[in-house]
């Protein structure tokens, strides 16, 4: 036996375990029982779940949630490997962030082994009545049963997006690349777990117009699972550089007027973000600061698209062959080990910048100053221009239904909303539906930024719809807007309250702990 002593709860944090070692110490053992109730862990009821008939449990450590249910060092700048031996119900699979099986053991033990150091953020378990269907020779996808063939066709190029992205920043060092779409309560789009994405069932649209949220999490494979940021203030160089990745494979499998789209919408959520959060404030920095706080409070679109942007400049500024160059060496060189802010920009300027003095000012100003600086690169698609002029006509009295949004994408829909006319009457709100179809649309984005107008304008047409939407998708990204626009009246405040009391217990607890405060839950 070795002594041990938990010490003094930190608020966020926990409370730290300190054991007594001597100076010879190579290994300590830890014998624990972890509780059901733990953050990081969601149990499902078949109810919860598509399939309906068997339960289901998943786990969601990033930022800071590995603790509540394994005792580890849990933060980034810390890799391990691992092992594990999981035993669930002989009618279930269990899957792990490691080399997976593709089949239901006879007797419902599994056993996983991840021989790359990670760090805890990316520890994940899934068990369920789960299904494998291959893609190619190493890229395939997990899913419940009924959800299983559309999952398949949604994500049947992910292949080429492993292919694509070798292309651009070098070999994949992971294995196999496999994605299990969880039920739908999962409170983010993705989860870059090793070897195994988790997915958000809301990207399922039927058109594979959703996916690059695949090659998001692809991305992730060398820019925070290979680099990681070393400790959540420096977040961003997980995400900013992800974005400028995924967006390098999309234009590489789709073209530039793709990427352009998703650029755009892109840079409007930044831009809203920032409202939110105020230009002024250090919230909108890169690098953050967050002692005393919980890192998910830093998880927000400006470590993703002010990052984005960072890149696009640098970009700008040495030519697209030169920061691959550079990538792709930062990318090797620094494999499997951690990386702060500083660090990088130190690497940065020995490899790419030799001394430029004033642009190093530059990008500092981007990293360590609120806001948005003025060289950021104009945003353009004209794709979306094609797509103003339609909003354009439409505000300007013509009928809906004549309007030319024949071959639209998913992008150009939601542009279209995005940028409707703010306030409309009840009569052009119907006149849209029934043009378009958007209460009874199958994608979520669109459902989503539709759902805003109707609550604006009070258009009750679509409120059965919402409420169903509410109840049944735990995505953090969507379920933010939507409270916090009801919550501007008196009578939207009344029904968020009412949808949330019945929607609460679908939601995970990274979902719940930011509503519970943005709605007064408990007070």
């Amino acid at each position: 036996e070795t002594p041990f002593e938990l010490m003094t709860e930190v608020p966020f944090l926990g409370k730290p375990l300190r054991v007594s070692i001597t100076p010879e110490t190579k290994t300590i053992t830890i014998f624990y029982h972890t509780s059901p109730d733990a953050a990081a862990v969601q149990w499902l009821s078949p109810n919860q779940t598509a399939g309906g008939k068997q339960p289901f449990m998943f786990t969601q450590s990033q930022a800071i949630l590995a603790r509540t249910w394994l005792p580890c060092q849990d933060g980034p700048g810390i890799r391990f490997t691992y092992d594990a031996t999981v035993q669930v119900p002989a009618d279930l699979m269990a899957l792990m962030s490691a080399t997976n099986p593709q089949q239901k053991s006879a007797d419902g033990v599994y056993s996983f082994k991840q021989v790359q150091a990670i760090p805890s953020y990316l520890m994940a378990l899934a068990v369920g009545d789960i299904e494998f269907k291959s893609i190619d020779a190493r890229t395939g996808v997990y899913a419940e049963p009924v959800t299983l063939e559309k999952a398949a066709y949604e994500f049947a190029e992910m292949g080429q997006m492993v292919a694509a992205a070798e292309k651009l920043y070098g070999p994949y060092r992971w294995g196999r690349y496999d994605v299990i779409v969880l039920p739908p309560s999962f409170p983010f789009g993705g989860m870059e777990n090793p070897e195994l994405t988790f997915a958000t069932p809301t990207i399922l649209a039927g058109d594979r117009s959703l996916t690059s949220l695949v090659a998001h999490e692809l991305a992730h494979s060398w820019s925070g699972n290979l680099v990681t940021n070393a400790t959540w203030n420096d977040f961003w160089l997980n995400e900013g550089f992800t974005v400028y990745f995924e967006r390098r494979i999309m234009e590489s499998l789709y073209g530039k007027s793709y990427a352009e789209m998703l650029t755009l919408l892109g840079y409007q959520d930044l831009m809203e973000t920032m409202e939110d959060l105020g230009r002024d404030t250090a919230a909108t920095h890169l690098k953050l600061n967050l002692i005393g706080k919980d890192p998910d409070d830093g998880m927000n679109s400006i470590a993703y698209e002010k990052g984005y942007f960072l890149i696009v400049n640098i970009e700008e500024k040495y030519g697209r062959e030169r920061l691959d160059a550079f990538l792709n060496k930062y990318f090797a060189s620094h494999a499997f080990h951690s990386m702060t802010t500083e660090d990088f920009l130190t690497y940065l300027d020995a490899e790419l910048l030799h001394g430029d003095a004033n642009f190093m000012a530059e990008i500092k100003g981007w990293i360590y100053k609120p806001g948005i600086p003025s060289s950021i690169k104009k945003v353009s698609s004209e794709r979306f221009e094609k797509v103003n002029a339609q909003v354009a006509d439409f505000a300007g009295g013509k009928a809906a239904a004549t309007l030319n949004t024949k071959d639209w994408s998913s992008h150009e829909w939601l542009h279209f909303i995005r940028h409707l006319p703010q306030p409309m009457s009840l009569e052009k709100m119907h006149e849209l539906d029934e043009a378009f179809h958007f209460t009874t649309s199958g994608n979520c984005e669109l459902l989503d930024a539709w759902f805003e107008h109707a609550i604006h304008n009070k258009y009750a047409v679509a409120y059965p719809a919402m409420k169903k939407f509410l109840n049944s998708v735990g995505r953090r990204k969507f379920l933010l807007p939507l409270y916090k626009e009801m919550l501007k009246t008196p009578e939207g405040k009344a029904m968020a309250m009412e949808i949330y009391k019945d929607s609460r217990p679908n939601y995970h607890s990274v979902a719940v702990q930011t509503l519970d405060e943005m709605v007064g839950w408990g007070k």
